[in-house]
């Protein structure tokens, strides 16, 4: 029984690692609710546009650790005899982390987009992945100035990649369903994106048109 119940407890302990949110927690310190500025989202890119790089990049640090850490906890705590492997265990928990920084339990369930605590689990699970993301999403960055589209375009690059490596089933599916995930929670960016309505990112773009 305990081979089921601690692969459970790792993953509800990463869905609440995930819901430390760097931006509330900061912001609490500060006496500000990022919720209430800019975009509204409690991600790293609202963090820079409204309180700074040196805010955001303590923002950063906090969701990219805690997506890192609910992996090597994973791998380290997955009992051998449970019902998955412990790397298929750690690809889950990073999930359920990213998936506590989007609905994060100790902030009302509104929290930001996941990218960052993404990011965090393949640092320890897959390194060699996160040049290539890095270099989609800055490409798509310096080239239209629009964060929420590299972001999306950066994790789904995943996919792909997975494909032509002969990655495991269990990369596989983190790779599919961070991409779902991300596709979500950037919906309202895609939908302003379609209206012409998403703002950029000027001071990335570029490549933008010289008048």
């Amino acid at each position: 029984m305990s081979h089921y119940l601690i692969p459970l407890a790792l993953l509800v302990l990463a869905y609440l690692l995930g819901s430390v949110s760097g931006s509330l927690l900061l912001g609490r310190w500060r006496g500000v609710d990022i919720r209430t500025q800019g975009s509204g989202n409690a991600g790293g890119t609202n963090a820079l546009r409204t309180q700074g790089w040196k805010f955001a990049l303590g923002v950063v640090f906090i969701d990219i650790g805690k997506g890192a850490l609910a992996a090597w906890l994973a791998l380290r705590l997955a009992p051998s005899a449970g019902p998955w492997a412990a790397t298929t265990l750690a690809y889950l928990a990073v999930i359920a982390a990213a998936v506590g920084h989007v609905w994060p339990l100790w902030h009302g369930f509104r929290g930001g987009k996941g990218v960052g605590t993404l990011v965090g689990g393949l640092l320890v699970l897959w390194l060699g992945a996160v040049p290539w993301l890095l270099l989609g999403w800055l490409g798509v960055l310096v080239a239209t100035g629009y964060v929420g589209l590299a972001s999306v375009i950066g994790t789904a690059c995943m996919l792909p990649l997975a494909w032509f490596t002969d990655a495991s089933p269990s990369r596989l599916l983190f790779a599919g369903l961070a991409t779902l995930l991300v596709l979500y929670t950037h919906r309202g960016n895609l939908q302003r994106l379609r209206a012409g309505t998403e703002p950029r990112f000027e001071r990335a773009r570029l490549l933008r048109r010289r008048p």
